[in-house]
């Protein structure tokens, strides 16, 4: 007996290694942790129960039957981050560059699996250098069934991906497909072709970073949502992540322990909105002041910065956040910014998050560029998603609501369930100089007429009364008082329940 204990330990001591010591040295070389490193800085200390450990694959073209290294590439398993379940699997660049075969893909398959059986998070940790070429389309096949599993998990369990290291070709379908990509700086990339397939093709001479880094899709694809420094930040930030999210779609998210007042009055909101409506204000100053403890977990903080989104708590449960940004291009609306806050509703809509829509928006972005673009599709995206979500929604209205943005922000006409406004609101269709132009075309050519006019304007609709008279704005609340007046809107709607008509599918305008 004591002989096949010693032989399991040591099989198991290999299986741990890999690809061997000196590719683990290797993999520390470049400034990346291994495969077990990253899944023990994850998951709770000692919480990590492994599958599948003596897997090997099946090949046995091109000398592979020479080589079947235990594991095949990836670690899979289960743990808990903070006492709550997660699934995870961790590919292993130092075994064959972490390529996936078919048995690697059934390995992250049977996880998948069990997580939505289960009704827990999946957290994938990427680093890998693509199919395996030497199983051709068995791999290819491996990839497809992983890629379904991904379908059939969106809006069931929360998926996260995190990329360490290389993840191209068609390895990025299957992040792009989950909640929330995380990349680390200078050490992962996403493409779908590299940069030498680039410059056959096209002729472009491009670097790996340029192409695919953490810095082109944080800020211009909007691929991922966030870039950490390294491989400890960017796990510590996941586990932050999971700590605001649901296990599951039938679950609500976790209540924390909390110590600030809900009833707390900010006297400094009541001077928030400057004087001069044309002088940007900070609306994140407005979103810590409004959270627990002021914690805000920011997503796509680098993207489309005209529109903030993430998570807070109000009396300790988790709240998504979307909010006009007046100090990036006065908080308009465009293509980007609608991109990213439908995508996030519709992800808050899927968990049972309730919404809370900060808004200071003047509009759409006009100009060619954006019609060209698209922007009447992309900002249907944002009207799309707001109008189906059937969580909690509140919405407050700080200063600008004008036109078309007005009724796509949550307005009480996609069903947003309370809406507040301060005194500085201003809800009309245009701001005052343009309305006055519109009507009064007469008096163009008399400055004083129309300096009256767009006076009379303002007093008539640069206000939230009017909104207000009609009942479109239940209430208009001194700034003070806002999180108070929210937090009791939201504990009012804790057991809110509303169904749309029946449907297969929707057809969001993509």
């Amino acid at each position: 007996m004591k002989d096949i204990l010693e032989q399991l330990e040591d099989r198991r001591e290999g299986a741990r290694l890999g690809g061997g010591q000196n590719r683990i040295d290797a993999q520390h070389g470049r400034g990346k942790l291994t495969a077990r490193e990253r899944v023990d800085l994850l998951l709770d200390e000692g919480s990590f129960e492994e599958f599948d450990m003596f897997v090997t694959h099946r090949c046995t073209d091109f000398g592979m039957d020479q080589q079947k290294p235990a594991g095949d590439g990836v670690v899979t398993g289960w743990g808990t981050i903070n006492g709550r379940l997660v699934y995870v699997f961790s590919q292993d660049f130092t075994v064959l560059g972490g390529s996936v075969s078919e048995t690697h893909a059934k390995k992250i398959c049977k996880i998948m699996d069990m997580a939505v059986q289960n009704g827990a998070p999946i957290i994938g940790i990427n680093d890998s250098g693509g199919a395996r070429i030497q199983e051709g389309v068995d791999s290819l096949a491996g990839y497809g069934e992983v890629f379904q599993r991904n379908i059939q998990a969106s809006g069931v369990v929360p998926q996260i991906s995190v990329i360490m290291g290389p993840c191209a070709g068609g390895a990025v379908y299957s992040p792009a497909m989950t909640d929330f990509i995380f990349m680390v700086k200078d050490s992962s990339y996403m493409f779908v072709t590299g940069p030498d397939v680039v410059k056959t093709v096209t002729n472009e001479q491009v670097t790996s970073e340029e192409l695919g880094g953490a810095s082109t899709h944080t800020r211009k694809s909007s691929v991922a949502d966030a870039a950490f420094e390294n491989d400890v930040e960017a796990l510590a930030e996941v586990r932050r992540l999971v700590d605001f999210l649901p296990a599951n779609n039938r679950e609500k998210p976790p209540v924390r322990p909390f110590f600030d007042e809900p009833d707390r009055i900010e006297p400094s909101l009541d001077t928030l909105v400057p004087a001069n409506a044309n002088t940007p204000y900070d609306m994140k100053e407005l979103i810590l002041k409004l959270a627990d403890e002021a914690d805000f977990y920011e997503i796509q903080q680098e993207f489309a910065k005209n529109i903030v989104t993430g998570f807070i708590r109000i009396e300790g449960r988790t709240v998504g956040v979307v909010a006009n940004q007046p100090m990036v291009l006065a908080g308009v609306l465009d293509i980007d910014s609608a991109r990213k806050a439908a995508r996030f509703v519709r992800f808050c809509d899927a968990f049972e998050i309730p919404i809370l829509t900060l808004i200071d928006v003047p509009g759409f972005l006009p100009g060619t560029s954006q019609e060209y673009g698209g922007v009447i599709k992309h900002g249907a995206k944002l009207l799309f998603a707001y109008g189906e979500a059937t969580v909690p929604m509140v919405t407050v209205i700080t200063r600008k609501a004008y036109g078309g943005a007005y009724v796509v922000m949550a307005s009480k006409h996609l069903q947003s369930d309370f809406n507040y406004a301060w005194p500085t609101a201003e809800i009309a269709v245009m701001g005052a100089k343009g309305a006055t132009e519109s009507i009064h075309r007469a008096d163009l050519k008399n400055p004083e007429k129309i300096v009256s006019h767009a006076a009379d304007y303002e007093t008539r609709f640069a206000n939230p009364f009017v909104a207000a008279e009609r009942g479109f704005i239940d209430e208009v609340i001194q700034p003070r008082m806002t999180r108070k007046r929210i937090a009791r809107a939201f504990a009012s709607l804790r057991n809110k329940s509303k169904t749309m008509p029946w449907k297969k599918h929707d057809n969001i305008p993509l």
